[in-house]
């Protein structure tokens, strides 16, 4: 099989030492080079294109997001933005995945070669899912994104609480996506206007980001769009993105709803898992619920949104055309769970017809 080639983008002398060193190790990953920064990127890319790129965000010379929006423009290419986490730093990296970044690798400041080493199997598995990133819809909705201007287990955790009201006044949609998600959420709530139902959303995301990613769309979006905090009500007009670190449910009072963020464990490889949020709607929204999986790596999320349907719920999975990563709706499609398949363009107007 052929090996995945690697550069590595980072001002950090160990940085590039430790992750040149790691991923090296990986049979089925060649690094042909690291550079301090984007400006001697571009050099060697010169003489060899990597298929994909591992990339700081804090540089001299040039910024990562800068580079970024540069390759996206010349030859898109997948990208994994491995950034100190700070609360800056947090903003910057989002700005990053928008730009068309494929995946995150956190970083902290303190022990960063001790981390490094011990993240191996994180940074090794976010290079392979980038590798087979398909980058023409994610560069396609990079450049989309850029024109837009700015307006302002699971068994145990659904244990409690009873099954869905044949019919309520609200309406709520559930939207789970992982890899390539950053851009198509933003696709989505961007176009949708003021009123519109309730949404409750599952990104893959590691802890601490998920506050600065709905910062950043809530400026963009004529909806509100927040981090969900426990027992926050899901109301027309407003997006809540479950914390990084932790798992959102929907639940229901009388004929309203709202969430419920808890610890647990892994579900799927996952917290948040978006099968604990669709096994959730079909339990509590039944009928009352869309469910819509995107763009991701695997198959979290698929079990869910066939009990959403079973559970009279409209579901639909994003095309394989439209994906970056078409893992968790092919995975939902096989298993019959998505009622329609419609590429990414179309979910806003699909949510509000529904």
């Amino acid at each position: 099989m052929k090996s995945i080639k690697v550069l590595i983008v980072d001002d950090s002398a160990v940085v590039r030492q430790v992750l040149t060193a790691m991923l090296g190790k990986d049979n089925d990953i060649e690094v042909i080079g690291a550079a301090a920064d984007p400006i001697y990127a571009i050099e060697r890319m010169k003489t060899q294109w990597p298929d994909v790129i591992v990339l700081d965000v804090e540089m001299p010379r040039m910024d990562g997001i800068s580079f970024l929006r540069k390759i996206m423009q010349e030859r898109p290419t997948p990208v994994v933005i491995c950034s100190t986490l700070t609360e800056a730093g947090a903003e910057t990296t989002m700005q990053a995945l928008s730009a068309g970044a494929v995946g995150i690798v956190t970083k902290p400041k303190m022990g960063l070669k001790s981390f490094l080493e011990d993240s191996t199997a994180d940074i090794v598995g976010a290079v392979k899912v980038a590798a087979k990133a398909n980058m023409k819809h994610a560069s396609a909705n990079a450049a989309l994104l850029n024109k837009k201007s700015v307006k302002h287990t699971a068994d145990v955790m659904l244990s409690s609480g009873g099954t869905a009201m044949d019919r309520t006044t609200e309406r709520i949609v559930a939207i789970g996506t992982s890899t390539g998600g950053t851009q198509a959420l933003e696709v989505v709530l961007t176009a949708l206007p003021r009123v519109c139902p309730g949404i409750v959303i599952v990104q893959h995301m590691p802890e601490k980001f998920t506050e600065a990613f709905a910062a950043r769309l809530n400026s963009l979006c004529e909806i509100e769009v927040k981090e969900a905090k426990n027992n926050d009500r899901v109301m027309p007009g407003r997006a809540l993105i479950a914390p990084g670190g932790k798992h959102m449910l929907l639940k229901r009072s009388g004929a309203q709803y709202f969430v419920e963020v808890v610890a647990g464990p892994l579900v799927n490889r996952h917290i948040p898992s978006v099968d604990v949020l669709f096994r959730s709607a079909a339990k509590c929204a039944g009928k009352n619920a869309l469910g819509i999986i995107m763009t991701g790596m695997g198959d979290d999320g698929a079990v869910g949104l066939l009990e959403m349907r079973n559970a009279k719920a409209n579901t639909i999975a994003q095309d394989e055309e439209s994906c970056v990563v078409f893992g968790m709706p092919k995975e939902a499609i096989k298993r019959g769970a998505a009622e329609k398949v419609i590429s990414l363009s179309e979910i806003p107007m699909a949510i509000q017809r529904w």
